[in-house]
């Protein structure tokens, strides 16, 4: 085996990523984990997670992250490579090319942990003014906006969440949504609820984010009325949904409708050999501990098809 080439390589060094290296490594195989960001992927923003199990008390997401690292790293996953997954293919000879933006890797199975980024609306005032008050990440910059009023932008969980953080940041912190209730975690609701500092505008729709050279304030529209109004506020933190991070595959897997990599129960795609796991599989429900399950499955039914290959 030549010294780009392993067994195993795992796209994305998130929850699933980092699993899937636990049990690859641990299985023996020689495994490489290629990630473009940061370790961790975007649980690193989570301020507080309570719904992972044997932490009691809940635990920062970049903690949570670095312990995942460290146990995949103590089985002899090999350090990271930051490169950016610019290709993969079949070889034909049951080998799988993977192109980064700095070298080329082969290996018998691949595992596809590449997660989803958050989504954007597309109004005016969003792209020309991120860094300047707009944010897709509370744990990253709110220090920026200590005393200052803020808007939260999507009353899911990762809205709330986040918005639950500012609160104890910010002077004030707005929470707008577009569906007609709140679908975030009742008890994250039951929290935030009790805060004077917090102001909630349902079946509302972000029109544009205003400001010169900075964030000044928002317009939303009330979706039943339709009547508008401004709210100045001095940063914004969209929490809108997710897009799957599935460009690089250029159409070699079979993806549904909203661009997730559909699998089956082995976590395998419709391509031998590509396995899919976590945030970037087809499936209706997304949470750490169900990234973790589906690395588990996958690196297990990966270390099946290797052996499969070499008999």
């Amino acid at each position: 085996m030549n010294e780009n080439s392993y067994d195993i390589i795992i796209i994305g060094a998130g929850p699933g990523g980092l699993t899937a290296a636990i049990y690859a490594a641990r299985d023996g195989h020689k495994t490489l984990i290629l990630e473009k960001g940061i370790c961790g992927g975007l649980v690193n923003m989570a301020h507080l997670i309570e719904n992972y199990p044997g932490f009691p008390d809940g635990i920062r997401g970049s903690e949570l992250m670095e312990l995942f690292s460290k146990q995949a790293e103590r089985f002899g996953a090999e350090n990271y490579r930051f490169e950016e997954v610019k290709e993969v293919k079949p070889t034909g000879d049951g080998k799988i090319t993977v192109r980064t933006d700095k070298d080329e890797y082969t290996a018998s199975a691949v595992i596809i942990a590449s997660g989803s980024v958050p989504k954007k609306l597309g109004i005016p005032g969003e792209e020309e003014l991120v860094g300047k008050g707009v944010s897709y990440c509370a744990v990253c910059d709110g220090a920026f906006f200590e005393g200052l009023d803020v808007a939260v932008i999507g009353c899911g969980n990762s809205g709330l969440q986040e918005g639950e953080a500012l609160l104890d940041i910010a002077k004030s912190v707005t929470f707008v949504e577009f569906l007609p209730y709140i679908h975030g975690e009742k008890i994250l609701q039951e929290r935030i609820g009790k805060s004077d500092k917090a102001k909630f505008f349902i079946n509302h729709e972000l029109v544009s984010i205003d400001g010169e050279g900075q964030v000044e304030s928002i317009t939303i529209k009330d979706r039943a009325g339709g009547e508008e109004k401004k709210i100045e506020v001095g940063g914004v933190f969209m929490y809108v949904g997710f897009k799957p991070n599935t460009a690089f595959l250029n159409g070699l897997v079979e993806l549904d409708e909203k661009g997730y990599i559909i699998t089956d129960d082995a976590m395998a795609t419709s391509v031998r050999g590509i396995f899919a796991v976590g945030d970037v599989r087809s499936k209706a429900i997304r949470q750490i501990t169900l990234a973790c399950a589906d690395a588990t499955t996958a690196a297990i039914n990966a270390a099946k098809y290797i052996k499969l290959l070499k008999s």
